[in-house]
């Protein structure tokens, strides 16, 4: 029976019908929910290609894991279980930052920054050298302290890596009251010059942080050598992150915890997310709009075909047949529309991510040339399953209406 139902509803979708009109809506309906559906999978696509891009820029700079403390804004790095981590046979480095506030100063410029005492195994936990924009990376010489700033912020304090004046680093004292007849004595002072720039492209970084010396942090922020603000961890090659960080944190225990990346920056992944979230809810909403032409070609192919239906029913259909016939005929329209849709929007997809037809504009002004895109299966599978679903909720409201009585 259902091949008999579904075989009228395929002659149905591309006989000709009693009313030329019947078949330009029908097409006009495929057309609306193609172009929506292609219009879901370039825009989705889009999307995810902006966050793999901020991803990975993030993770030139952020660590595959970070340990921070449940509570309070320090750790000690001489406990038992921290100093478990460093003989772990599947990290490849375990590496100390120490950040706080301070105000740095070059001259009469003045503003506070975010400064990140980071030590020797930095450079193992983060890619450093590839977002240097200006100079080299260096936080100690063998004779100086150096330091390297977001480009923004070394724009904002008017500094850049060939300059050879100290930059003077400022914070309070942590351990005493101030003095309020001369509060420029309550205030801890150290200096370093700049040896380069970097940039991630996010302001966060490029606007408000400076890296130093592991121990100038700690000097300036008045703290011994085993305080840290954090810990970097770099797993050994093939190594999976997921099971490390279970196992970290199963080690620690609820006084740490550990971040993966996308935990680190939790704000902008959660804010990604949301956006696409509302995108495809407008786009569903367009949809709900251009099923409703779905819902016109199928009454009016009802009224056309009712000579149909009564041979049907003389011939010994029942109600419920009938009615499967109309709504199968209704849903290959959407399922047409929806083939082609996703036939087209990957197509373009994989064109822009491989010509860069779209272009953003000149290079110089932006990271990148051209739109960039990512096609993630499960969303085309998100959006033919969203698609077909309305189809047929499209389509079954006037197969509804069939009525033989």
């Amino acid at each position: 029976m259902a091949n008999f139902e579904s075989h009228i509803a395929w002659r149905y979708l591309f006989s000709k019908k009693g009313h030329n009109a019947i078949n330009i809506v029908s097409g006009i309906s495929a057309v609306a929910v193609g172009v929506v559906t292609a219009a879901m999978i370039c825009v989705l696509s889009v999307m995810n290609g902006f966050g793999a891009l901020v991803e990975h820029m993030f993770s030139e700079f952020d660590p595959a894991l970070m340990i921070v403390p449940t509570t309070g804004q320090t750790l000690r790095t001489d406990t038992e279980p921290i100093a478990s981590l460093y003989a772990r046979e599947d990290i490849e480095a375990v590496s100390m930052q120490l950040e706080q506030t301070a105000l740095i100063r070059y001259k009469d410029h003045q503003l506070p920054a975010r400064v990140m005492g980071v030590d020797d195994l930095f450079t193992r936990t983060a890619n450093i050298d590839s977002i240097i924009t200006d100079g080299f990376y260096s936080v100690w010489d063998g004779a100086f302290d150096r330091a390297v700033l977001g480009r923004g912020l070394a724009a904002q304090i008017g500094i850049n890596a060939h300059f050879t004046g100290a930059l003077h680093l400022y914070a309070p004292e942590r351990t005493e009251k101030i003095n309020m007849l001369r509060p420029d004595k309550s205030l801890r002072h150290e200096h370093a010059f700049i040896a380069g720039t970097f940039a991630v492209n996010q302001v966060e970084y490029d606007d408000q942080l400076i890296l130093v010396s592991l121990p100038l942090a700690q000097r300036l922020f008045d703290y011994d050598e085993h305080t840290a603000t954090a810990l970097r961890i770099h797993p050994k090659e093939g190594v999976k992150i997921s099971n490390l960080k279970s196992q970290i944190a199963y080690l620690l225990g609820h006084e740490y915890r550990v971040l993966d990346r996308y935990e680190q920056q939790q704000d902008f992944f959660r804010i990604l997310r949301i956006e696409k979230l509302l995108t495809i809810l407008l786009l569903v909403f367009i949809l709900i709009i251009a099923s409703f032409n779905i819902i016109g070609s199928l009454s009016m192919l009802i009224i056309d075909k009712s000579e149909d239906i009564r041979i049907l029913s003389h011939m010994g259909a029942d109600e419920s047949t009938i009615r499967r016939v109309f709504l199968l005929e209704g849903w290959f329209i959407s399922s047409l529309g929806t083939i082609c849709g996703l036939a087209a929007g990957v197509l373009l997809c994989l064109g822009q991510q491989h010509f860069g037809w779209l272009t953003l504009g000149n290079g110089a002004e932006y990271i990148i040339s051209a739109y960039p895109v990512q096609v993630l299966w499960w969303d085309v599978l998100l959006v033919a399953a969203i698609v077909l679903a309305l189809g047929f909720a499209a389509a079954y409201y006037p197969s509804r209406k069939i009525n033989l009585a």
